[in-house]
This record gives structure tokens, sequence and C-alpha cells, in this order.
């Protein structure tokens, strides 16, 4: 037997400080532990009968066909078959559990930083503590002893109360405690250090034997087939006659089954078996450890503790401890072996030992307990530490559920449930964007930095840089304004260097794009190659200044930038600003049915004369909004132009978020594919620049500039033109996504730096200025524009959004998701996006309870400061408790207050923008 503080001695030699140090003599004679399991009861190794065959014959065919047999191939599979899919099976190489989720800790903790994943989790809870046990009399192994969350700083249990308020309106038991109270709750722990506490008390644990064998057993009895000992060999690949490629058959040692569809569940292993079809898999194998402590006295029934600041974890393990958490040097698994089945590696105590020091320093009877085991294996990590899930883009048919990030137990019920909807239905339930292997991500669990795009997937340096940045930043405070360190500049628009960089731009990434973000007038602040954090004998950046901004946001108030925005903000509102959008998606749909496709995919009427342009949505079956742009009608060009292609037939030019950009490629291929249109969807995102100038000078400026009138006659709002500036050719658009008068310039690579140069110097007299991404984020919410994946998600409708006037309902014209439009606005709208303001200047950043007469009825999605009428603006969806329709009398009738931290504001309801609410601005009306 070893103890923690003999391994802590081991790892570090040197003399440590109170209260890690020992009162005790060290003995070299007691090591830290070579004693490897885990520490469950039951693992389903002992149940293995020795045969090398599969535990049957797999089928001829089948409608699914998942690989793997951990938490969620077991998950994905019970749903499949609970939803009628019969003719599902699952293939593991081994036996069930085998791989990673054999030794994981199967912690299950209610509350996150998103609403998605709390409705997620809850989910997982549901099956496991109650679907199951009902269904098949069998116990999953679910024990509810409760949940601390530990906050040794101000900022933490800022981070908490946030949770807590988010809670509420998911019914989430939650309190914030004092030290006090979390002494008397914990008894043994050591509370002097601390600011206060989180306490979730039907929080729990799980059982990864019991509760893959459950599921297993429930997907059999439901007409699933389980077949263990039957490792994929190969995946058939076909391309139809549209030149798509498809699913077409499973490939084992013991025979071919045929099927269109395969759901990679292979964990660490799902890199090489994407291989196998062509998929790229963006993940990477590391080593995830715990230790397993002897008894404890005194610890029965005390819950689980995550120890954020500390990066450690505390799970009971009966009269035990399971002591884990992330390091900032992990190790990773660079040759992943095939044969790697009930194995743990051996602990690298040298890596491991932070976790002791935070242990030993929260439960101190720790430093006296002795070590029973270590459970080192391997998990799969991501570059944003958010699963890969939905249908791969490079196949038809191959969908995944993988890379869950050590969480794939607690996350598995409520991902398994959505990734069957997405097989079956073409789509998930709930707002999986964050999840999808083909989008962006609107947020991670620590940051609002975006998801990967398609040209990074199979970058090794890049996919490496990121997880282990997301990995060591796992407990890091999720702060609403943080970005990533590693893995970027790997996409640069044409002002990026010349031009924004010297002019003290602050940079966001967004997509593998550096877009602005702010203008720091202290000058430069370049992003530098990634450092590790100075892990792995990498030599830590010093004096960073790019980093040093981003600390200072580190808070729930408002950050010390807040002043420079509203300069920003209000030099747009009062004068003109420049905003370089250049990292937008820009897309043409041409060909002889393209107006065909635009009818069907556009909610609005967009098949007008060249020289218009329209904003409308994309929706799915459901009507959720899978997209906002602006689409325009152009006429054909010269062969290889980017300002206007040469085509035969119609032709649209497609403006969208670049975030949002390669979710939009997606859903529109996807459409075509299974249309079978022809026409043809032209990716000229890299080959055009995008500047947007903003405000009532704005053509005061430009009208010098271009060769055109620009009055609201010849050129009014919503139109475009093919125009030259500064001897370049450029497609001006007037449009605003601020809320003012102004026009966009798309304008070819070569020559952005050029009209840049000749804007600025024109804008110069007139007060014009550089401003970035912060300052549209609040202008565009204090005119009321809607964020996609903010105020819009798949499970928002334009009738709930307020955008009724993007659905083209008055034509006859049918387009995807018109049918369940109309049912919606026949049977009622039964949640309503809502824009509210505080009197009192409070930051909001989305996820505070919304409160209407004493009541809880929804959260916000989406708030920032609006600078031009000084108050905090909030959207977000409301509903009647009595379940009844969100009418706009219902919406005026309330008294609302808006739950910030865990304390009440109170706030005013709009039905319209509170700025300009007759839209003047936009027309030129000042």
């Amino acid at each position: 037997m070893s103890f923690v503080s003999s391994a802590l001695r081991v790892a570090t030699p040197r003399r440590l400080p109170t209260p890690w140090r020992s009162p005790r003599p060290y003995s070299t004679t007691m090591g830290p532990t070579t004693e490897k399991s885990v520490p469950y009861q039951k693992t389903l190794k002992e149940e293995s009968n020795g045969s090398t065959g599969p535990s049957r014959p797999p089928p001829a065919s089948a409608e699914v066909v998942v690989i793997g047999g951990g938490s969620l191939g077991c998950q994905t599979t019970y749903h499949l078959a609970k939803m009628g899919i019969t003719s599902v099976v699952l293939l593991e190489r081994d036996r069930l559990t085998a791989g990673t989720t054999w030794h994981t800790a199967g912690l299950l903790w209610q509350l996150r930083p998103s609403d998605v994943e709390v409705e997620l989790l809850a989910h997982t809870r549901d099956v496991v503590s109650r679907e199951l046990p009902a269904e098949t009399g069998l116990h999953t192994g679910w024990v509810q002893n409760g949940g601390l969350f530990i906050a040794s700083n101000k900022q933490r249990l800022d981070e908490y109360k946030r949770l807590m308020s988010l809670g509420k309106v998911y019914g989430v038991e939650s309190h914030v405690l004092t030290p006090a109270q979390t002494k008397e709750l914990y008894p043994l722990m050591n509370v002097d250090d601390l600011y206060g506490t989180l306490y979730v008390p039907k929080d729990g644990t799980m059982d990864p034997a019991g509760t893959c064998s459950t599921l297993a057993r429930a997907a059999a009895a439901r007409g699933a087939t389980i077949i263990e000992n039957c490792p994929v060999t190969g995946i058939q690949v076909r391309t139809d006659d549209f030149g798509v490629k498809r699913v077409h058959a499973v490939e084992t040692a013991h025979g071919t089954i045929q099927t269109p569809c395969v759901v990679n569940c292979a964990g660490v292993w799902a890199r090489a078996l994407g291989r196998l079809a062509g998929v790229h898999v963006p993940l990477v194998a590391m080593h995830h450890a715990y230790v397993v402590t002897e008894r404890i006295e005194g610890i029965q029934n005390m819950p689980n503790v995550r120890d954020h600041d500390a990066s450690v974890y505390l799970r009971l393990q009966g009269d035990a401890l399971s002591v884990g958490g992330y390091e900032s040097n992990p190790i990773f698994w660079e040759e992943v072996s095939e044969k790697f089945a009930f194995s743990l590696f051996d602990l690298d105590w040298d890596v491991f030992m932070q976790h002791i020091q935070g242990a030993i320093n929260r439960v101190p009877v720790l430093e006296r307990t002795g070590i029973k085991s270590t459970v080192c294996g391997p998990e799969s990590f991501t570059a944003d530490h958010k699963p890969l899930m939905g249908e791969a883009p490079e196949v038809r048919g191959f969908f995944l559920g993988c890379g869950f990030n050590s969480a794939g137990m607690m996350l598995g019920g409520g991902c398994g449930k959505e990734l069957a909807h997405w097989i079956i239905h073409g789509r998930p339930e709930k707002d999986m964007y964050g999840y999808d292997i083909r989008q962006g991500c609107a947020g991670t669990q620590w940051g609002t930095w975006e998801r990967f795009h398609s040209s990074l997937t199979d970058n090794n340096r890049w996919i490496r840089e990121r997880s282990h940045e997301s990995y060591a930043k796992n407990y890091s405070v999720v702060f609403p304004h943080d970005e990533p360190l590693a893995g970027r500049n790997m996409r640069k628009d044409p002002l990026h260097q010349q031009e924004l960089l010297q002019q003290g731009c602050v940079f966001q990434e967004r997509h593998g794009w550096e877009r602005p973000g702010w203008f720091s007038p202290a000058g430069a602040a370049p992003v530098l190659d990634y450092d590790y954090y100075g892990a792995y004998s990498q030599e830590q950046h010093r004096d960073y200044t790019y980093n040093h901004l981003l600390a200072d946001e580190y808070t729930f108030d408002f950050p010390p930038h807040h002043d420079i925005i509203k300069n920003e903000c209000l030099t747009c509102r009062n004068a003109l600003a420049l905003f370089d959008m250049s990292y937008f998606g820009k897309f043409y749909l041409v060909g002889p049915e393209a107006t065909k496709a635009a009818n069907w995919l556009f909610s609005a009427d967009v098949s007008k004369a060249p020289g218009s342009t329209v904003y409308t949505c994309m929706l799915n079956k459901r009507g959720g909004v899978e997209s906002d742009l602006t689409v325009s009608r152009i006429s054909p060009g010269d062969p290889g132009s980017p300002l206007a292609p040469a085509f035969q037939g119609d032709g649209y030019y497609l403006a969208i978020g670049g975030a949002v950009a390669q979710h939009n490629w997606s859903h529109i291929t996807t459409v075509l594919q299974d249309m079978k249109l022809q026409c043809e969807l032209i990716d000229c995102s890299e080959e055009l620049g995008m500047m947007s100038l903003q405000g009532p000078l704005s053509r005061t400026v430009l009208q010098e500039l271009l060769d055109t009138d620009l009055s609201n006659d010849s050129f009014p709002f919503s139109t475009h033109k093919l125009v030259k500036a500064a001897g370049c050719m450029m497609r001006a658009m007037r449009l605003s996504f601020v809320g003012e008068l102004g026009w966009e310039l798309h304008v070819p690579r070569a020559d952005c730096v050029r009209v840049y140069q000749a804007v600025m110097e024109a804008g110069a007299r007139h007060g014009i200025t550089n401003a970035g991404y912060r300052a549209i984020d609040s202008l565009s919410i204090e005119k009321g524009y809607r964020h996609w994946h903010a105020d819009l998600r798949p499970d928002d409708t334009p009738l709930e959004a307020g955008l009724a006037f993007t659905c083209k309902l008055k034509s006859s014209i049918p387009f995807l998701g018109r049918e369940a439009v109309e049912a919606q606005k026949t049977a009622g709208i039964f949640r309503r996006l809502v824009c509210f303001t505080t009197d009192e200047k409070v930051p909001m950043f989305g996820l505070e309870a919304i409160w209407r007469d004493g009541e809880v009825v929804g959260h916000i999605r989406r708030a920032d400061f609006g600078f031009a009428i000084d108050k905090t603006i909030a959207y977000g969806y409301i509903r009647d408790p009595a379940g009844g329709p969100v009418s706009l009398d219902f919406v005026r009738s309330g008294s609302y207050e808006l739950e910030r931290m865990g304390v009440r504001y109170p706030a005013q309801a709009h039905t319209k923008s509170p700025f300009d609410p007759d839209n003047k601005r936009v027309k030129g009306i000042y």
C-alpha cells in the first residue's frame, strides 16, 4: 500500500509548503502503488467465456449498424430500438465497455453552462435512474449522492450562481452554500480558502458495466442484435449516379452486413474506423487517470466534489474516494493499439501529482490515506471539448457518436437519443449544432470560439494543439469573451496583416478565421504560435499582449474594454464605422434548376429580378430555423470571376455569417443531393473580401468613391449593383446588420487592401473608425436583429422568433418547412422570443432566468449592452406556465424580472426593438 502523501513526495522530492507536507518521515520502501484496477465490484471482462468467435453470427443486412459497445454505442442502440428500428446491429470487437467505458469514473453533474447540455444530462439521469430499472427490473448502479462544486474565488462563485439561475429554468435543485454550510455538509473538507460552493443534491454516479449491460438487454428485448467479439475490418462505400458517396456495407472477420447506415461509436478508435470509410474524425487519444484510496472513515454518503480551481474531482466510491482531474501536460497516446481491451496504462506520477496536491488541500485526511489502486486508461478528446456527432460530410449514411472527452457516460443518454432521432428523421430533436461534425460551434464549455472548418479536420498539428488546450482548460471558468490561443492564424483575410493588426485589432477566432473583435488603442496585439502554456518543456511566451488583453476580460462584470467598444458603437451611430466582415461565407447557387432549389430552400420569395437582395431563413422539416442569410439574384458573369460566375439558367449569391457558413453549405448540399436537382453550389468565401460601411455619413463617403448614384431612388435598401471604386470592380449591397444607413462592399481578394485604404482615406475627415464584432454584437441586439444560433436555432421557428415576414405564406410556392409553419400558425405560438431591457446597468451574457409574475418562464439566449439607449438588452424565449399560447397580449401583460447570479432585476418587455422601432435609419431617415 502507498500513501497519497508519499506518492506526492516521490513525484516531487523538493520540500513542499503546508498544507501538503506530511509530518511523517518518508520511507523509501513505500513507493507509489503499482496496482492497476478499476474500483467496480463487477466488470464485463469477468463474464467473458474465452471464446474468440462472435457471440452470434452477423446478419446479412441491417437498417443501422452501430460500431462500438461503450456508453454511446449502447445508448444509441437502445434508443434506436425504442424508436422502432428493430433491424439494428451493435458490433463490439471485444466485450461491451472493453475500450474506455469500463474504467470511467461515471460522474453525472446536472448543471453545465449550456441549456442544451442541461437537457441532455437530464435525459441520461432519467434513463439510468428511472427508465431502465422500470423497463428491465434491473439496477443500473445509479447512486444519487449529490454533487458539490468548490469556489475558491469570486469569479468561480459567480459562475456557479449563473448555473444556479439556469437550473431554476429546468427544475434542477441547487443551493449556493457558505463555507460554514459546506463544512456542515462535508465535515472532512477544508473550507478555510473557500468563497462558497454550489450543492446539487440529485447529482450522482453511474456504474459503467451495470448501465451498459442493462441498456444492451433492454435493446435486445426490443429486437436489436448485440454481437460481441466481432471486429470490423472494412466499410464499403459506393458512389451513386449523382457522384454522392454513400455507405453500402460493413465488413467483419465473420461476414459482411449490408446497410445504408453506420454509426461510429468507437471512442479512441473512431479515427481509425473513420479512415476505413474515407471520413476524417478530428480527435486525439490521451491518458486520463484517477487513483482509488483505501477506506476513509466518515466519507460514506458524501457528495461528489469538483474543485475546478485545483483541477481535481473527488468521486465517492463506497467508503473510499476516487481522485482525478485535468492536468496541463496530459500524455498523448501516439500509437493507438487495436488490442487494447480491458487494459490500463501505468500511471505517470510526475504528471498526476498536481491532482494530489489539490486533493489533500481540499480533504486533508487524504494525506494519511492509502492508495489502493491506480486507473489510467485511454480517452478521446476533441479540439473544442465537445463530442463529434451527426452525419459525416464526406459520406452519406456514416454517422459519428464519438469524441466525448471523458463525458460519454453522463452525456450518453441524451446524446444517444438525439443521435437515434438524427438517423431516423434526418435531424435531432434538440439543437445539437455545437456537436455536429459538419458545423462550427457557437460556444464551447469554456468560451465563445468556434468549431472547426472542414480544411482543419485532418490537420494533425491543429487538432493536437486545440485538443490540448481544451483538455487543459476543461475546469477553467467559462467567461463570455474568452478566445483560444491554440491553432490560430489558420485562415486570414487580406486586411489582417497589412492593415488591421497594425491598427490594434484584437482578433477573435471563428471557424478557423481570424476576424476583428475590437480595436485596442495601445497598438498591435498579434496572436503568437501556441506555447502549450509552458508544458512539455515549451518556453512560455512572456509579455504576450494578446493573452494579457484576454485575461483582462476574465470577469462577469463589464469588461475593462467596455468604453472602447462603446466608442466604436457610438461612432457608428453618429458618424460612420468600417467593419471587416471578410470571414463571411459567400456562395453561388447557379444552374438550370437553381430557382427551383431556391424556392424550396429559402422561406422568403427570392425569385425576383437580378439586382434584388432578400433577407430569408432556411428551415428544416419541423419548421426550425437552420439559417438566416441574404440571397441576391444575379446575372451571369465571366468565367472565373469571383464577382459573378458564368452559368446557364439562374443564379443567386448567398452571404452568410462565417462561423455558420459550413453549416449552411452542408444543409444546402444535403437538400440538393436528396432532391437530385441540376444546379451547382460554388464557394467563393476565400476569393472575396467583404467590408461594411455603416452610419449616417456612409453615403457621403461612399458617394465620393463609387461610380454610381447612391440616392434612395437609384440605390434603394435591399438591392445590389456591380460598381467600381478606386479602380476596382466590386458588388455593393445596400444592407445593414447594425440598423444604420450603409453598404456592404464585396471585393475580390486582390483588391481588398486598395479599396480599404481608399474608404478610410475618404472617411478620415468625417470621423470614420474601425469597428469589430464586439460592436456588431451590441449594435445588432440594440436594433433587434437576430443572431443565428443565439436568438435563432434549429429548434426555433420563424413565428416564435418574430420572423414571420421571412415566410412566403401568402404565396402558393412550397418551401421546406412550410407545412410545419402553417400548422403552428393555426395551432398558436406556445413560446415566443421577447426583448427585455433593465434600467439597472448590470452586465448580462445569456442563461439568465426570466421571471414573469413570480414564475420562471424561460431563460435569456443572448444579452449585451446597448450604448445608444444606455441599457442592458436581453432576448429570450418565454412560455406560459399554464400551457397556453404566448400572444403579444400575454407578453405585454406580465411583470418581469431577469435573474442574474441569484439576484433578480426588474425588466421591461418590448414587442418592438427599443432602438429605432420605425426602422427609419436604414432608409437614411435621420
